[in-house]
C-alpha cells in the first residue's frame, strides 16, 4: 500500500533556519513543501507603533498558563514579542512570519576558527562551513554601512565607539549588516528610495530610523520573508500557513498509520492548532519534517513529543542540554560628555573585539557593539528623566506659555523655552552597549508539570565573562565622563537575572547520541538521532556559544542541512 503524502516536507517555523530549508526544499519539490508559522505576516508599515498597539504587541496564549503580567495573563495575543521568564534568565523571541529576522540587529559575523575547536564535531569546523557562510551572506546582502560624506549617512555613535576602541587598545571594525541600501553595493540608493531587490521583493533604502529591533516598517531590513521565503512562496509555490502552532509529530509505519515505535522511514503526521479557528486541531502527512521553531520552540516541541505525548520516545537523553544565551548582556552609559545619538542609523554598525578574535581568552571573550533604540523610545527616556534636572526649564516653559495665552507673548520666547526644556537631552548622550560572548553553555531545558519549557541557567558559572563585560562598561563610562554605567536593572544584586535574545543549543550536533541530539555526519547532517527524515535547522543545533552574533552560523548550518536533504549544492541565486 502506497502512502498518500500531503507534502514531501513540512517545515515548522519561519526564522533563519526555517526560511533557508523551506526555500531549498521547495526548489527540490515545487508545490510540495508546507511551512507552519505561529505568528502573523507583517507587510510594509504594519508593525505596531502607537502606545495602544505596542502594549498588545506581545505573544500570549492563556491555555499555556505561562508567567505573564496580570493584565496580559487572560488575554490571547498574537503579537511580535514572546518574552519567556526562566530561572535566572529571561529570553526574548519573535512570533511572526520571518521569525527572529523581524527583530534581530542585522549583524552577519562569522566566528573565528578557534571557536570550533571545542565541542564542535569534525564536520562542523570553520573550513567545512565556509562555503555555506558565503552563500547565506550573499543571499542576506550583508555589508557595512555605506561610507559617504553625505550628512544623512553620518552616524555619531559609530565614530564614538571607534574612538573608545582606540583609547581602550582594542581592535574594532565596521560590521557586515543585512540592511538594504540598494542593489548596487558600490553606489548606494538614495535614502528612502524604493526598489525591487534581486529576488523581486519591494524594499526601501535604509532610512536610518533605528527601529530595526521593533520591526522595520520600511522593509529596509533584509528579513527572510524578503529573500529566502519570498522565493520559496513566489517561485516554488511553497504553501505558507501563518497563525498556526505546531502541536505534535508522530511517525508512521509502512501502511501509513501512526506508530510511536516507527523510526520515521515512512514519514510523519504533523499536528497543529489553527489559532484563527478557536485552536482547531489539524494535521497533514509528510515524508520528512524540519523543526525550525527557534531554540526554545524546537526544544519545547521535541520535549513534548518525547515526554508528554510519547510520540517520539527514542529522542536522545541529551535533548535540552547545553543551552547557551550566547553571553548576551545589555547595558547603558548615561549622560556622557561625548554625544552618542543612539536614535539614528541601523541598530548596530560597529564591533569591538574583546579577546574573541585576537588575544583569545575563553572566559573573557566577547564582542562589544554599538546599539540604538527608536526615536519614540527616546521621548520616553526624556519623560522619566529626574525632575530636578528639568524643573527650572519646565517652570520657564509654563510661565511663558501662560504669558502667551494671557498677554500674547512672543512665539520666539516660547520656542526658546521649549529648547531649554529639551536641550542636553539624556538620550542624545546615552550610549547603548550590546555585548555577546562565550558563556559556559551549560543551561538545561526541560518541561514543567504543565508541559511548558523551563530553563535552569547557572549564571554563576559564566560570571568571569559578565565581570569582563561590566568592567569594560565602567571604562567606557570613565572615558566619556558619563554620569553612570547602568546594566539592565534585573541584573542588579540580588536579582542577578540576565536577558538573552540569542538562545542556542539543546539539539546539539554530534557524532553520536551520547554526545548530542542531531547528526553531524555529512550524509545525515542535522537529522535527529533515532528518526529518519526528522531534522532540526535553527539555533538549537549549535553545540556551544559562538560569541559573535549567531545569525551567520545558524544560516550556514541550515544551508548544510538543506544540502544533505536535497542533494543540491546551494547558491545565492536561490
Amino acid at each position: 500500500m502506497d502512502i498518500q503524502y500531503d507534502y514531501e516536507a513540512i517545515v515548522i517555523g519561519s526564522g533563519f533556519g526555517g526560511a533557508v530549508t523551506c526555500c531549498r526544499l521547495a526548489k527540490k519539490w515545487p508545490g510540495k513543501v508546507m511551512l507552519l508559522e505561529r505568528g502573523k505576516r507583517y507587510g510594509m508599515g504594519e508593525f505596531p507603533r502607537s502606545p495602544h498597539a505596542m502594549a498588545r504587541n506581545f505573544w500570549n496564549l492563556p491555555p499555556e498558563q505561562r508567567p505573564r503580567p496580570g493584565q496580559l495573563q487572560q488575554e490571547e495575543q498574537h503579537g511580535l514579542f514572546d518574552i519567556r521568564k526562566f530561572k535566572q534568565l529571561d529570553a526574548v523571541v519573535s512570533a511572526g512570519y520571518g521569525g527572529g529576522s523581524l527583530i534581530y540587529a542585522n549583524v552577519f559575523l562569522v566566528p573565528p576558527a578557534h571557536i570550533f575547536n571545542d565541542n564542535w564535531p569534525g564536520s562542523t569546523k570553520l573550513d567545512a562551513l565556509t562555503p555555506y557562510y558565503q552563500v547565506s551572506k550573499q543571499v542576506l546582502g550583508a555589508r557595512p554601512i555605506p561610507q559617504s560624506t553625505e550628512p544623512r549617512r553620518q552616524i555619531i555613535r559609530t565614530g564614538l565607539f571607534q574612538q573608545f576602541a582606540k583609547a581602550d587598545g582594542k581592535p574594532s571594525q565596521l560590521l557586515d549588516i543585512n540592511v538594504f541600501f540598494g542593489n548596487d553595493f558600490s553606489q548606494p540608493t538614495a535614502i528612502g528610495e524604493q526598489q525591487r531587490n534581486r529576488y523581486g521583493a519591494l524594499q526601501t533604502s535604509c532610512v536610518y530610523c533605528a527601529e530595526c529591533d521593533v520591526g522595520c516598517n520600511t522593509h529596509s531590513k533584509n528579513t527572510v520573508d524578503l529573500n529566502y521565503l519570498f522565493v520559496a512562496e513566489q517561485r516554488y509555490q511553497a504553501q505558507i500557513r501563518t497563525q498556526v502552532l505546531a502541536e505534535k509529530i508522530v511517525p508512521l509505519n509502512a501502511v501509513g498509520t501512526e506508530d510511536t515505535n516507527a523510526n520515521g522511514e515512512h514519514g510523519f503526521r504533523v499536528y497543529w492548532k489553527d489559532l484563527t479557528q478557536q485552536h482547531q486541531l489539524q494535521s497533514a502527512l509528510a515524508r520528512r519534517v524540519v523543526v525550525s521553531a527557534g531554540t526554545l520552540g524546537t526544544n519545547e516541541l521535541l520535549l513534548r513529543c518525547r515526554d508528554l505525548h510519547h510520540s517520539l520516545p527514542a529522542l536522545s537523553p541529551q535533548l535540552g542540554q547545553h543551552f547557551s544565551g550566547n553571553g548576551d548582556f545589555l547595558s547603558f552609559v548615561v549622560g556622557g560628555k561625548k554625544p552618542a545619538d543612539p536614535n539614528y542609523g541601523p541598530v548596530i554598525t560597529q564591533g569591538i573585539d574583546h579577546h574573541l578574535y585576537q588575544d583569545f581568552k575563553a572566559e573573557q571573550a566577547f564582542m562589544l557593539e554599538d546599539a540604538s533604540y527608536p526615536n519614540f523610545a527616546a521621548w520616553y527616556v526624556e519623560g522619566i528623566k529626574p525632575g530636578s534636572s528639568k524643573l527650572a526649564a519646565l517652570l520657564r516653559t509654563l510661565r511663558l506659555s501662560l504669558n502667551r495665552f494671557w498677554q500674547g507673548g512672543s512665539n520666539g520666547q516660547l520656542g526658546y523655552a521649549m529648547s531649554e526644556l529639551l536641550k542636553n537631552d539624556l538620550s542624545y548622550h546615552t550610549s547603548v552597549l550590546l555585548c555577546m560572548g562565550l558563556d559556559k553553555s551549560d543551561g538545561v531545558m526541560q518541561l514543567d508539570k504543565r508541559g511548558n519549557l523551563q530553563l535552569d541557567w547557572p549564571y554563576k558559572n559564566s560570571m568571569p565573562l559578565y565581570k569582563a563585560i561590566t568592567d569594560t562598561g565602567e571604562r567606557f563610562k570613565d572615558w566619556c565622563q558619563a554620569k553612570a554605567f547602568v546594566p539592565m536593572p534585573n541584573w542588579l544584586w540580588p536579582m542577578r537575572r540576565n536577558v538573552t535574545v540569542h538562545a542556542l543549543g539543546g539539539c546539539r550536533l554530534a557524532d553520536n547520541t551520547e554526545q548530542g541530539v542531531t547528526s553531524a555526519d555529512p550524509a545525515s547532517f542535522g537529522q535527529v538521532f533515532g528518526y529518519k527524515g526528522l531534522y532540526v535547522a535553527d539555533g538549537a543545533l549549535l553545540p556551544a556559544a559562538v560569541g559573535a552574533n549567531p545569525v551567520a552560523t545558524i544560516c550556514a548550518l541550515s544551508e548544510r542541512v538543506a544540502e544533505g536533504i536535497t542533494g543540491i549544492v546551494p547558491d545565492a541565486n536561490l
